[in-house]
């Protein structure tokens, strides 16, 4: 793919991205956060209830429970933050039990909370025969004939997360490793522009609608074949 070519799907991504900043009531922009800093040890002991779902190692039993161990701690924090401040009838955050778990949480123990998952070296994954086509074709290149951008953009090219170590870039999350049936529950809801309470939601809505059915099952089932990130 030609340089060309993919600086014409972000410009075109950069615009629907404005244009949704611009008509939204409210809403948080990361791109201006800065990194967290948490107590792990802490963390650890404030996990209890999370283990239920997450698991004590950070790998959740049902893959419809995304994996935390090793996932990237400021993107953890900016999530708990959104499901904490959401509104009571939001229709992305009522249904889902997080919100009732989060309500009694302190803003220490959010980012306690997020730098303990964040520090836990996820296990080794099993292998998997899904390690090409489609899907890294997708996220490494896009296909700008339909105006899909490279998910490695803000992912990486490892979908490890961005390696600019930049305020802007701090709450995008690593991807590889990530359980399929919820990466493709994710980039459904964001093709129906849920949620959409953050300036990195409006760019993973843009970018979701742009995608079929098949390019959402693609992708998700190739970053599910990954090596897990365990260098967070």
């Amino acid at each position: 793919m030609s340089s060309l070519s993919v600086g014409a799907a972000f410009s075109a991504l950069l615009l629907t991205v404005a244009s949704a900043l611009a008509a939204a009531p409210r809403y948080t922009d990361l791109r201006l956060i800065e990194p967290i800093h948490g107590d792990a040890a802490a963390g650890l002991k404030k996990a209890t209830t999370c283990f239920a779902c997450h698991g004590a190692s950070g790998v959740s039993a049902s893959p419809t429970f995304p994996r935390l161990a090793g996932q990237r701690a400021d993107y953890l924090y900016q999530r708990l933050l959104s499901f904490k401040r959401a509104a009571p009838k939001d229709p992305y955050y009522s249904v889902s039990p997080m919100k009732a778990i989060v309500a009694n949480l302190s803003d220490a123990d959010m980012r306690d909370l997020a730098s303990f998952f964040s520090s836990q070296t996820p296990p080794p994954a099993a292998e998997s025969s899904a390690a090409s086509g489609k899907g890294e074709t997708l996220f490494l290149g896009g296909d700008p004939a339909r105006g899909i951008p490279p998910c490695q953009g803000c992912h990486g090219a490892d979908a490890a997360g961005p390696s600019i170590s930049t305020a802007q870039y701090a709450a995008y999350p690593s991807l590889r490793g990530q359980y399929a049936p919820y990466l493709i529950a994710r980039l459904t809801n964001f093709h129906k522009n849920l949620p959409h309470d953050t300036t990195n939601d409006f760019i993973m809505g843009s970018v979701a609608q742009t995608l079929d059915d098949e390019s959402i099952q693609a992708i998700a089932a190739w970053l599910s074949s990954l090596a897990p990130n365990r260098s967070p």
